[in-house]
């Protein structure tokens, strides 16, 4: 008997993890100490899912770097090279401006922040203490780090690459490994070749490993779902409730009509089958939360389930998962007009359009930092003028549903990087997409 395919097990470990959560939240709401079981259980599904999240990003950085390179190498030249990164570069802004603007019409159609005065005053008191080492962190980010939106093109030169690495810094690997890609396209005939066989035998070694991970994918993602639904249980979806529909519709805005539609009328393929092909990858962004984290499943899906070919996922999907965020800018764009209404800031057309151009930016600098899109909200709300005490408690409120709306807006950034793969490819002459029997291009 053949076992279900990848989507359906990660499915099943979701539900069993929604279940399980829940189940075990309504057992022991309102007790003090917790029972042992309780701890136990706990405690051994997160330390499943750190396992595999750990397995997953451990793969990353080797990932970029030699899929990266190796994608530069493969375009063949800088005619080509400039070709296919002003396409990627072109998709992902149209993309990204999209979703703001989406953001940006729901928050002012909806105004989940407009509440009644007693229910503000409650609102604002309750400051999410359990929440405040995170808060002060994002405050400390953005207050020292990022004093200017243009430090984040500071960002992508590193004074030393492997520090980078180890911290995490994709925007300067990535910004290395097309230098590194493209001067090695530059070589003397044997000096490439020589290059070239190193980086793809190694990048084969790495998709490999990558795929071994993978296949532990069910087991990660009841890991990492389990525990938090365990500590937070159905708080998660009753607290700030019109806040989270409203992001909420917009992400789903995004990701089942203007990303389809892009797919359909530009790329001419059905944005049915893509959703199909990339299920695994998009299950797995929502169980994460993280797209670095999930870029090895994306690439995977791109390549053998969508058809799209190496050269092109090497190069587009790698970069995407760092500077196309779509969901995130959405939500960064959201977050601060509804703040407003919530703390009677009135903020007109002209300072919208510039928050509009911020979160664009800052979804590009901030991705792959702890507690991104936190930082990012601070040094936008900074810019427009937000009162330094509003600003904390204003992150505060946002952090109570954080967690749910990452996962969401995490798979939307995933779904957006696999769309720019599928346009680009067919805009770079690529045929025959969603293979029946799952083969790979070269």
């Amino acid at each position: 008997m053949n076992k279900p395919a990848l989507h359906w097990r990660i499915l099943i470990a979701l539900s069993l993890a929604f279940v399980i959560g829940i189940t075990a939240n309504y057992l022991t709401e309102g007790v003090g100490n917790k029972p042992v079981w309780f701890d136990n259980l706990e405690y051994g599904t997160r330390y499943l899912g750190t396992l595999f999240l750990n397995a997953l990003k451990m793969v990353v950085v080797p990932l970029v770097t030699t899929s990266i390179i190796c994608g530069i190498i493969n375009v063949g030249g800088e005619k080509d090279f400039g070709r296919l990164g002003g396409k990627t570069l072109a998709f992902y802004a149209t993309s990204g401006f999209f979703a703001v603007v989406t953001g940006l019409l729901c928050v002012n159609l909806l105004q989940p922040g407009k509440v009644e005065p007693e229910l503000r005053a409650t609102m604002l008191a309750q400051e999410s203490a359990v929440h405040q080492d995170e808060i002060a962190g994002a405050l400390e980010n953005a207050n020292d780090g990022f004093r200017s939106v243009l430090e984040i093109f500071q960002r992508m030169i590193p004074s030393n690459l492997f520090v980078a690495a180890a911290e995490g810094q994709l925007l300067g690997l990535i910004f290395f490994s097309l230098l590194l890609g493209f001067f090695i396209s530059k070589l003397p005939e044997n000096h490439r070749e020589s290059q070239t066989r190193f980086w793809e035998s190694f990048n084969a070694a790495i998709l490999a490993i990558t795929k071994f991970i993978i296949g532990f994918a069910p087991f990660g993602v009841f890991g990492l779902v389990t525990p938090t639904l365990m500590t937070t249980g159905t708080e998660l979806f009753g607290v700030m409730g019109k806040f989270a529909v409203t992001v909420l519709l917009g992400l789903a805005i995004h990701a089942f009509f203007i990303l389809p539609l892009l797919l359909k009328f530009v790329a001419r393929e059905k944005p049915w089958k893509h959703f199909y092909a990339m299920s695994p990858a998009l299950l797995t962004a929502f169980s994460t939360a993280s797209s670095s984290a999930t870029l090895p499943l994306t690439m995977e899906c791109a390549r053998k389930r969508a058809g799209v070919s190496h050269k092109v996922t090497s190069f587009t999907l790698p970069l995407g998962a760092t500077v196309n965020m779509d969901g995130t800018a959405l939500f960064e764009c959201v977050v601060v007009v509804f703040l407003a209404q919530l703390f009677g800031i009135e903020m007109g057309l002209v300072t919208q359009f510039s928050v509009v151009l911020m979160a664009l930016l800052t979804s590009i600098g901030v991705a792959g930092i702890p507690s991104a899109s936190l930082v990012a909200i601070i040094v936008i709300l900074n810019a427009v003028g937000f009162p330094e005490a509003s600003i904390a408690t204003g992150i505060g409120i946002v952090y109570v549903v954080d967690r749910i709306l990452d996962m969401t807006r995490t798979a939307v950034n995933v779904f957006g990087d696999s769309c720019a793969a599928v346009v680009i490819g067919k805009s770079e002459g690529e045929t025959d997409y969603y293979p029946e029997n799952g083969a790979t291009k070269s």
